[in-house]
């Protein structure tokens, strides 16, 4: 019985995750995730997280030298700056606030054959943010273990994924608003850069695993600034056409 039971709970593999089927399933079930209702504030928490991790992180001694030498190469009055930017230009989207999981990746996509229902675990990073900063760092997490965020899910691969968890019905799902949450979340999907490269730098310091938190640290930032002018495009020239309109 309990070799039954493992083998129904395969683990996931990310690439896993966009396989069409199985990322409409996601979809519908982040879509009721979305729905819980949490007792205590609603407020918001990735903002209020991110300075948090901002203030720690600008102020890190390291031991070793060399991490002190890769550390002091970070100009937190720019980290700062863009974080101030963008979240000015998220708050304009009024994104929706749901209770969000905030991390979403394979390892805690969990698939039941026996029932056929797909399940999400770990649940230490949960609280309420913004919808689109969990669908965006979700799509994140099609990188997988080798950060290769060129595996960042295409539009029509995303325009999947949103009809599924706006609606039972995705074909009936008007293009507005897969515009809208496309926006949402290709902006956030700068967010989760910062938030997870902050949290690195943190975690370089305090972390006993062996792991390259620093340069974790480097390749989310590096990537935020890489996607920074397409990302804030998008959104300027979305939120233009809503004034035009």
């Amino acid at each position: 019985m309990l070799l039954q039971i493992v083998c129904s709970f395969p683990l996931f593999c990310f690439s896993d995750m966009k396989e069409p089927r199985i990322a409409a399933e996601i979809a519908k079930q982040l879509q009721k995730f979305h729905q819980v209702d949490i007792p205590g504030s609603k407020e918001p928490q990735l903002w209020n997280d991110v300075f948090k991790f901002l203030k720690k992180a600008s102020v890190l001694k390291f031991e070793d030298n060399e991490k002190q030498k890769r550390y002091e190469m970070i100009s937190f009055r720019e980290i700062q700056d863009e974080v101030k930017e963008l979240k000015d230009l998220s708050d304009l989207l009024h994104a929706p606030v749901v209770f969000a999981h905030n991390d979403l990746l394979s390892g805690n996509l969990m698939l039941n054959d026996l029932e056929e229902k797909l399940y999400f675990i770990d649940f230490e990073y949960g609280s309420y943010s913004y919808r689109g900063f969990d669908i965006a760092n979700h799509f994140n997490e099609y990188a997988g273990f080798e950060c290769d965020y060129n595996l960042y899910p295409d539009k029509d691969v995303q325009y999947h994924f949103f009809r599924n968890y706006l609606s039972d019905r995705p074909s009936e799902v008007q293009e507005q608003d897969l515009d809208a949450l496309y926006t949402e979340t290709n902006t956030f999907r700068l967010a989760s850069h910062l938030y997870w490269a902050l949290w690195a730098l943190i975690q370089a310091r305090v972390s006993p695993i062996d792991f390259d938190y620093l340069g974790y640290f480097f390749l989310r930032y590096g990537e935020y600034k890489k996607q920074r002018e397409f990302c804030f495009s998008l959104a300027q020239g979305f939120l233009s056409s809503l004034r035009s309109g």
